[in-house]
């Protein structure tokens, strides 16, 4: 449905540049469909956000629809990533609270033997786990948020706010429910779905790793 499109450009050899991130371009510029084919992937969640693959043959870029300076544009990008890292980490965690909640209710109305299972510690312990990895990843995105909004460095805590709670807290979710977790009658099956995202994207679970390792902890880099 686009009219424009943002490109990140190459346009001074690697070979050239002190540093690999150097020598990108940013540009914003029309998308002119004759140039550029648009195709939607499918995906198994998140529908309401589309995702395409986007293929440009030949497409000339006037100079006028630069942003800001030639060869910065790859550090022009790098003051969105953090603010995504938490905005994505934070509906995560919405995603893992809601999927907790339905499990509580669930193991609170289920009742087997003459008692709810929410009786039994087996079910009780994983999902208050569950709730304490939520709330402590949700604690580093409030951290993280607010150094990013003081100005201050944020990368390790935007990172590090914990990439598997909300997965954690689905599959939980599914498991408690057993059999109905799979049915989407009772919606924790579509969390499942959508917990898998968080830890593929911005940014997968490895490279968050890795930058802790390399930024926080001092060590050589590994890749």
């Amino acid at each position: 449905m686009a009219d424009r499109i943002l490109i990140l450009a190459r346009t001074v050899a690697k070979e050239d540049c002190k540093n690999p991130t150097d020598g990108m371009t940013l540009f914003c510029t029309r998308l002119d469909r004759t140039k550029i084919e648009v195709k939607r992937i499918h995906k198994m969640g998140r529908n309401a956000v589309g995702r395409n693959a986007v293929f440009i043959d030949n497409l000339f870029v006037p100079e006028e629809d630069r942003i800001g300076e030639e060869g910065r544009g790859f550090h022009y990008l790098l003051d969105s990533l953090n603010p995504e890292r938490i905005l994505v980490r934070i509906e995560a965690i919405g995603l893992g609270r809601d999927a907790l909640q339905r499990a509580a209710k669930f193991a609170r109305d289920r009742v087997v033997f003459g008692r709810p299972i929410g009786q039994n510690q087996s079910i009780q312990h994983p999902l208050a786990e569950a709730w304490y990895y939520l709330e402590s990843a949700c604690w580093m995105c409030l951290r993280a948020a607010d150094l990013y909004d003081r100005g201050l460095p944020c990368g390790a805590e935007a990172n590090a706010a914990r990439f598997q709670a909300a997965f954690d807290s689905a599959t939980k979710a599914v498991m408690t429910q057993g059999g109905m977790g799979y049915a989407q009658e009772y919606q924790v099956e579509r969390l499942f779905r959508k917990s898998m995202l968080p830890r593929i994207a911005p940014v997968t679970e490895q490279l968050i790793l890795s930058f802790i390792a390399e930024r926080v902890l001092d060590l050589p880099k590994s890749y």
